[in-house]
């Protein structure tokens, strides 16, 4: 599997003098694959912000229409509506030239880029700009980031939500209102390059079926094989190797393809062929079978234990848990192979009794959103951190939500010092950090309620009821001036930390695993998304590791703080953040991980960096990436 990284947008506007097209369509189903457009609205804005076009039709999708109780599109309405081949070229046209802008844009543009490709036309969008991530920089002081939300707190007025052409109408106001906050807070806008969705790249493969069985372990010699067993092929087969494969999944083994140390058995009729296979389960010394074995053990396979969620006796209530400040140092994954017992890479998994809670902090910062400008990258490190400590969350970016700033050596000379000014934001040394004396702000307690703050290695349990039945989201952003490109992946993985296949592991070549549980979303060239869907999660993926991965020579020590935002929806506010720094040579950093504990999930804040590249991080949990 090769890896690719996304290209940087650095074009950074100021004066946010775009020719804009607002879209906003609604669809059967949620997976732009699968469903269809039943709507569509575009309004066009010239880079003064007035309107220059709309145009809006409902569309006949060929299919069911779906959730009628959400956008109350009947078959009956839409019986007689154009199809979308018929008004492409249409939209195309007011696409043309103009910068895509949508609330959760991605969503918007899918179903387009799909919808034009079944038309067998390009859609004609080169950059877009989501309203959702530029309010999440802007950081209003509002419940979630709801458009209309957003719209009652920018004093624009809805009328009908969830009609097409109402929805665009409302986005325009809203856009005009978060392009003031934006230049007020001289804030880069998070435009997106749209690469052309034909691309064979962003083609879903079909999903393949998870193995129902938990891992039973190696084979035996002269033993059977067991429902679960982690079976790998290579060379030559006298037999199909489609058949083979066909036969051993209906079985119920688990077919892999790449061989880890969590390896059942090799399949090979050439164990001296030196292959990459083979060489792996010589080292790790797997048992190797001929063909010819393996189909005479293939007529009885032994029953193996079903994935079920572990059930627990106690159920803990939804706070943070408090975690050992201890961290083991960091291992990269070639030193898994020294240890053959230990995971190469996760962060241990929790004790069964959490530890006893420590004397709380004085929470001197509750409530406050500190920024840190200046300093070495361990000295502002250490003020974060002194943040967290103090009940407050650490800032990486200026925005409407920042309380106070913590000027380092050499803070005063950066850039948004200036802005800071002007918004007349009280500055403090980094003694302040000592015993801090709170300078009270108009209007702080109008200010959405603050999230669960967590320090890194801290713990927090998801809600169940409606929360849990949501998409969750892991949103990680970096420092706006970052210049270097950062990549965000997610992996699922099993009890093993092993993927149960290569299309587990998603990043942005492949931003998608089949079953569409987990996507990437692309929301700025500081900022991307991992989005969860829990409940369709099979009962074999114990967790979903996200991580994010440095491409080229600098490390995270040159970007500086990396912040985590989880929360269930993409519109949601956050129920958690953390603010996670690593140390200083590390190009690789696990960010965060939602684990299954008892019948719960759980997500725990990482932070833990390697010097290893993406590919060797991938590796460890069992994707087989090309060289």
């Amino acid at each position: 599997m090769p890896l690719a990284s996304a290209a940087l947008d650095v074009s950074g506007p100021r004066d946010y003098a775009f020719d804009w097209a607002l879209v906003d369509v609604e669809t059967s189903g949620l997976v732009a694959r699968r469903d269809r457009v039943l709507s569509v609205a575009v309004v066009t804005l010239g880079p003064d912000g007035e309107q220059t076009g709309e145009f809006s039709t409902l569309l006949e999708p060929g299919c069911d229409p779906g959730p009628v109780h959400v956008h109350g599109l009947t078959a009956e309405r839409l019986s007689g509506a154009p199809t979308f081949d018929q008004v492409a070229g249409r939209i195309g046209a007011m696409l043309q030239d103009r910068v895509l802008v949508a609330h959760n844009a991605q969503f918007d543009y899918d179903f387009l880029a799909h919808e034009f490709a079944r038309a067998r036309m390009w859609l004609p969008v080169s950059q877009r700009l989501c309203t959702l991530a530029l309010n999440r920089r802007v950081d209003p002081p509002t419940g979630d980031l709801k458009l209309g939300t957003l719209a009652a707190h920018y004093g624009v007025r809805q009328l009908r939500a969830h009609d097409a052409l109402d929805d665009t109408r409302v986005l325009a106001g809203v856009l005009r209102a978060s392009l003031r906050e934006a230049a007020r807070l001289d804030l880069p806008l998070p435009l997106v390059a749209c690469p052309p969705r034909q691309d064979p790249q962003f083609a879903p493969k079909p999903p393949k079926t998870a193995c129902s069985f938990r891992n039973p372990g190696r084979l035996s010699p002269g033993g059977p094989l067991v429902q679960g067993m982690k079976i790998a092929m290579t060379g030559e087969t006298a037999t199909s190797r489609a058949e083979l494969v066909g036969r051993s999944v209906a079985a119920g083994l688990n077919m892999m393809a790449s061989v880890s140390r969590h390896t059942s058995a090799l399949v090979t009729n050439d164990s001296s062929s030196g292959s990459a296979k083979a060489r792996r389960a010589a080292a790790e010394r797997v048992p190797i079978i001929d063909e010819y074995t393996f189909l005479r053990l293939l007529r009885d396979v032994r029953p193996g234990t079903p994935h079920t969620p572990t059930t627990a006796t106690t159920t803990a209530t939804p706070v943070p848990v408090p975690v050992p400040a201890s961290i083991p140092p960091a291992r990269g994954p070639q030193d898994a192979a020294d240890t053959p017992a230990a995971v190469p890479l996760p962060m241990p998994a929790p004790a069964p009794t959490p530890p006893a809670k420590p004397a709380a902090p004085v929470r001197a910062l509750a409530g406050r959103r500190v920024l840190v400008l200046g300093g070495t990258h361990p000295d502002a490190a250490a003020a974060r951190a002194r943040v967290v400590e103090l009940g407050g969350a650490a800032a990486i970016n200026l925005s409407a939500s920042v309380t106070d700033v913590v000027l380092l050596t050499g803070g005063d000379a950066d850039r948004r010092m200036r802005r800071i000014s002007s918004l007349a934001l009280p500055t403090y040394g980094v003694g302040w950090l000592d015993a801090p004396v709170i300078a009270p702000l108009p209007g702080l307690n109008d200010r959405r309620e603050a999230t669960h703050v967590l320090p890194r290695g801290g713990v927090i349990d998801l809600p169940d009821g409606k929360a849990a039945a949501a998409r969750w989201t892991v949103t990680a952003s970096w420092a706006q001036q970052t210049a270097c490109e950062i990549d965000v992946v997610a992996l699922v993985v099993d009890e093993d930390e092993q993927v149960s296949f290569d299309e587990d592991f998603v990043f942005y070549g492949a931003p998608e695993n089949p079953g569409g549980t987990v996507r990437l979303l692309g929301d700025g060239p500081t900022e991307q998304t991992v989005s969860i869907d829990l409940a369709t999660l099979p009962p074999a993926a114990h967790k979903v590791v996200v991580a994010a991965s440095i491409d080229g020579p600098p490390t995270f020590g040159d970007v500086g703080a990396i912040q985590i935002s989880a929360g269930p929806g993409t519109s949601a506010a956050p129920l958690v953040q953390a603010t996670l720094d690593a140390a200083t040579t590390e190009r690789t950093m696990l960010l965060a991980e939602i684990y299954r504990r008892g019948p719960r999930w759980r997500l725990r804040a990482v932070g833990q960096g390697y010097d290893d590249g993406l590919g060797a991080l991938a590796r460890s949990y069992g994707v087989d990436v090309a060289e």
